[in-house]
Parts: C-alpha cells; sequence; structure tokens
C-alpha cells in the first residue's frame, strides 16, 4: 500500500483524514465483534477472564528517531505489549494504539509506523489486530499501546510461581539488543557540548547499521518467541516474565516474587555470550555483560519443574532455597544487574 506523500502533514490533512488512512492500514483483529469507528471497541472474551497490559514509548528517553525507522518503532511497540501478553500464558488478541505527534509530522511517518505494527502481528501474533485507539499532538512523538490477550481456560502464569529446584529456562536472543544500543550510543552519535554529551546522528547509525545488522536489528524491531508463551503455560512453567530490562534484574523479579533464590549457570551464560560474540565480535569482552544486563530482547524466561522445559527453551538455571541474594551466577553475587530507569538513565536527548 503506498505511502502519502513527503508534504502531506498531521497539520495539513487533520485529524480525520490522517486516522482513516492509518486504520486502513491496520490488521483487524480476529476477536474483533465491534472495530474502529464507535466510541469504544467489542472484542470477545471467550474466556471471560481478559489479559491486559499497557506500555508508553517516547522519543528520546526510549527510542531515538535518527536510529529507528518509524516502521522498527511501530514494530517495536507492538512486540514489547504482545511479549507481555505472551509472559502470562496468553494469546494476544487486540491492540489499541494512542499517537501523539508533532504537527509537522508527515502522514507517512505514522503509515508506515502502523505498517510495522501489522506485520509484527501478522508474523508474530497471528489474529491479533488494532481494534482502536486516539490521535493527538505533542512536543515529542508519543506511542502509548495497550494489548489484550485470552488466557483460553489456561491459569494465568505468574512471576510468584516459582519452587526450589525448578529449571529456568529461556526461549529467545539474549544480549543483541543490548549490544545494538550500546554500539548506536558509541558510534552512533556526535558529541554535543563540552560536558561529554552525545547527540542520536542519523548518518553516523546507517553505518552502525551496515557494519552490525544483526545486533542493530534486534534492538530496534526485536523478535520476540511470542507464541511460546502458550507452549511454556502448557508445559507447566511456574513463573514467566519477557526480559525487558536485563535477565538478572528480570531473573531477580521471579526470585523476589516467589521468595526463591535463582542461581544462573555460569556455563549457560558464558554459552550465551560466546554466540554473541560469534554474531558480532566487536562486543568482546562485554559480551557476557550484554547477556546479563542488557535488556530489551524481549525473550521469554521461564521456570519449570526440573526437566519439563518445551521446545524453544534452553534451560540457563536453577532455582535455590532463598539465600543473601535474589540472583547469582555461578553461585556468586553480579554486582551489575543493569535495568532501565528513565528518571535516572536518560541524557536529555531527543533524537
Amino acid at each position: 500500500m503506498p505511502v502519502s506523500a513527503p508534504g502531506e502533514t498531521v497539520t495539513a490533512l487533520g485529524e480525520r483524514e490522517t486516522l482513516r488512512r492509518i486504520v486502513r492500514r491496520l490488521p483487524k483483529a480476529h476477536a474483533e465483534l465491534l472495530g474502529p469507528g464507535d466510541d469504544a471497541a467489542v472484542v470477545a472474551a471467550p474466556d471471560r477472564r481478559t489479559v491486559l497490559t499497557t506500555d508508553m514509548m517516547v522519543q528520546g528517553p526510549d527510542f531515538r528517531l535518527a536510529w529507528s525507522t518509524p516502521y522498527e518503532l511501530g514494530w517495536k511497540a507492538a512486540v514489547s505489549n504482545l511479549a507481555d501478553v505472551a509472559a502470562m500464558g496468553a494469546v494476544p488478541t487486540a491492540l489499541l494504539v494512542a499517537l501523539a505527534a508533532p504537527p509537522e509530522t508527515p502522514v507517512a511517518v505514522l503509515e508506515q509506523f502502523a505498517d510495522g505494527m501489522r506485520d509484527a502481528c501478522a508474523e508474530l501474533a497471528p489474529g491479533c489486530g488494532v481494534v482502536g485507539g486516539d490521535l493527538s499532538t505533542a512536543g515529542a512523538l508519543t506511542i502509548a499501546v495497550t494489548a489484550i490477550g485470552d488466557l483460553e481456560q489456561r491459569g494465568p502464569v505468574l512471576r510468584s510461581g516459582a519452587s526450589v529446584g525448578d529449571d529456568l529456562a529461556v526461549a529467545g536472543s539474549l544480549g543483541l539488543a543490548g549490544a545494538g544500543v550500546w554500539l548506536l550510543y558509541r558510534d552512533g552519535s556526535t558529541d554535543s557540548d563540552a560536558e561529554g554529551g552525545r547527540e542520536p546522528d542519523a548518518r553516523r547509525a546507517r553505518v552502525v547499521r551496515h557494519e552490525h545488522p544483526e545486533l542493530v536489528r534486534e534492538q530496534v524491531a526485536p523478535r520476540s518467541p511470542i507464541g511460546l508463551g502458550v507452549a511454556a503455560s502448557d508445559a507447566g512453567a511456574t513463573a514467566m516474565l519477557d526480559v525487558s530490562d536485563g535477565l538478572v534484574l528480570d531473573a531477580s523479579r521471579i526470585a523476589d516474587a516467589s521468595d526463591v533464590t535463582i542461581e544462573l549457570h555460569a556455563d549457560a551464560i558464558d554459552e550465551a555470550a560466546d554466540v554473541l560474540s560469534a554474531i558480532d565480535p566487536v562486543v568482546g569482552r562485554r559480551a557476557r555483560d550484554f547477556v546479563l544486563a542488557g535488556g530489551e530482547d524481549h525473550a521469554l524466561l521461564a521456570t519449570f519443574p526440573a526437566g519439563r522445559a518445551p521446545e524453544g527453551f534452553r534451560v540457563i538455571g536453577t532455582v535455590r532455597a532463598r539465600g543473601a541474594h535474589s540472583v547469582t551466577v555461578g553461585g556468586t553475587a553480579y554486582e551489575r544487574p543493569g535495568g532501565w530507569d528513565p528518571y535516572a538513565d536518560w541524557d536529555g536527548a531527543a533524537g
């Protein structure tokens, strides 16, 4: 489907026509009973329970237009919410999308964003679609997505169910997205002030993409194993979440909720670091830290009764009785747990 001409901005077309052009590109959800066009959507809920999650992405702290295409933003906005639904052991059924865009934003940017959401749903969560949302204006592009899921008569998989003796297993990549954003900060930016500030640079970012395609792709458009959330539930997963803030930090959330200690196997972490280094040797000795603290891969991390992890998951740890630390690596505390805090970590650049 062709995109609008470059000169057609949100202000020039107005809200009604802009919405019409966006909506026609979005996928229809199989669960949709009433979609865009009324004050609210109606979605089938055959299980009589509904899984709900929401996530916000703001230009600056959460993404840089110098680094991501509008299509990739749509893909990532969908995936970050689909993964949360999958981590509950549910099937994603519908999305609600609210956008606030600067008045000068070309409508083509929002159309490409819609294309990214459509393709992410089609590839990773077939049958999930966009049933409604909102459009407004703001000084920086802001994206808010709400995802809806169906448990299909399964119980929700919580963070609090891990038991001593369970295996810890992961599905999806570890460390690639963290390495990708590190490269973009390092080589896809220019110095902006005497105090060492860094401003995203689109030209430099294109060079980074060319030299490190897989790492950058997993940062800007992650491929989360959405369908394995249901497989994990069916295999008896006792706890689960998606790895958005880093393996150690997210594992600690399961450990704290379940009142246990999670021991990450040192050899499994080293193996994951070797895989990352083989994909792109530039990460070098940092590979292990990216695996443990990188985040944003949106892998699924789950605990299972010993020997019960299903196909697609690889065992990387064991659940132990509660000790002095929530998470250990080979029995030793990891001192750099990572994790993203926009109030502490954002450098103020918008890009």
